[in-house]
């Protein structure tokens, strides 16, 4: 049976490489005091649009009613929650969440309907923090092997430019803006003829922004990165669709898609100022190279239960990933088939004499060794 449109299942190696990946994001959280969270996938209808109502991505949710007939919808994102969340924590609050989010919108080959979002989230934060949330991004990304560019802006920037333009729908021209991405620069100067801001484009590509005040965001970015050791790109034409950002943007792009792979910025959550951002665990999948940790060692049971399990039992204990199967030909079939490197044989003459058949299953050399030595040979 099909999965629904913009849905999936994940099992096997792309199951195994997932995990990884939220274990390397977790850790990197951790290591700079991000505290876990979680968080209802289904809402109220009006708290998830509360604040948000013209942003594009609202008539995006999924909607749904219960037998109470109140108005829900699933979250579609993990910042409004935070409102919530963070009422009454000690400043600053540093959280992370990993899970699952919705958006009813068109798919394609890296933008799905449910996709795991990877939130990192600071609130009471100045400059520093949002130097920070791009370091971890950083560790993130190389400990992935992914190549990436950071690239940064500011929306009170933006707001002064579009101000001294004249240009009276600002959110209007930023969602515009924002599709830069998505469609040709045409296109994007097209739909902003409706807005008499089609000269814009170029417009920001010719500035000398340090005529602005508020360039002075992006170099407090700039000082807090370089502190950090990271490199950020500043881009006058990245706005990020979402109204909530009131300061720094920013996107981190990688050579091998055309989609963004992390995104976020600064905003306020009754008043208080906040910064994070998210990474999207189905595209960091895609690009990610690491090596997987599969199972290391399968125990062919031959008709030797107890002694079987016991050592399979004592190959865990030391480390070694192992399953244990009955029958001679599908154990060595699964093992080729798993890429499992050794097999291990524990039949009546194995177990008698206290030395078991090991199995390289790459070069097909066999030795008997007693347990200890399995654990030499196999780590």
């Amino acid at each position: 049976m099909e999965t629904v449109k913009g849905f999936k299942d994940v099992t096997g190696e792309d199951a195994i490489k997932r995990g990884k990946i939220k274990e390397i994001l977790a850790n990197n959280f951790r290591l700079y005091g991000y505290e876990p969270a979680e968080t209802p996938i289904v809402e109220f209808e009006s708290f998830v649009k509360k604040g948000n109502e013209n942003d594009e991505v609202i008539s995006d949710i999924f909607r749904l009613k219960d037998k109470g007939k109140r108005d829900l919808a699933l979250r579609y994102e993990f910042t409004f929650q935070l409102k919530r969340i963070s009422k009454n924590k000690r400043l600053p609050y540093k959280r992370f969440q990993i899970g699952s989010v919705f958006r009813d919108e068109p798919i394609s080959s890296n933008r799905f309907r449910e996709f795991t979002q990877c939130d990192i989230d600071v609130v009471g934060s100045d400059y520093i923090d949002d130097a920070e949330v791009l370091k971890i991004t950083s560790k993130v990304l190389d400990e992935l092997g992914i190549k990436y560019e950071i690239y940064v802006n500011s929306r009170r920037l933006l707001n002064e430019i579009l101000d001294k333009e004249g240009i009276k729908k600002k959110e209007e021209v930023i969602r515009e803006i924002d599709k830069l991405d998505k469609l040709s620069e045409k296109e994007v100067k097209d739909n902003l003829k409706a807005y008499n801001a089609d000269r814009l484009i170029d417009k920001l590509k010719k500035t000398n922004f340090k005529e602005y005040k508020n360039y002075s965001d992006i170099e407090e970015l700039e000082k807090y990165c370089r502190y950090f050791g990271v490199r950020i790109k500043f881009l006058p034409t990245l706005a990020r669709g979402l109204s909530y950002y009131n300061r720094n943007v920013f996107e981190v792009k990688s050579e091998g898609m055309k989609e963004t792979v992390v995104a976020g910025g600064s905003y306020l959550i009754d008043g208080v100022q906040c910064t994070g951002l998210a990474f999207g665990l189905d595209r960091l999948q895609k690009l990610a190279k690491i090596e997987m940790d599969n199972l290391q060692c399968l125990i062919v049971n031959i008709k030797q239960d107890r002694d079987a399990i016991k050592l399979g039992e004592f190959l865990r204990d030391n480390g070694l990933r192992t399953i244990v199967l009955d029958k001679i030909s599908k154990g060595l079939e699964y093992a080729n088939k798993m890429g499992i490197p050794y097999v291990v044989f524990a039949g009546s003459d194995e177990v008698k004499n206290k030395k078991f058949k090991l199995k390289d299953m790459k070069s097909g050399k066999e030795d008997l060794l007693k347990r200890e030595d399995l654990i030499k040979r196999m780590k």
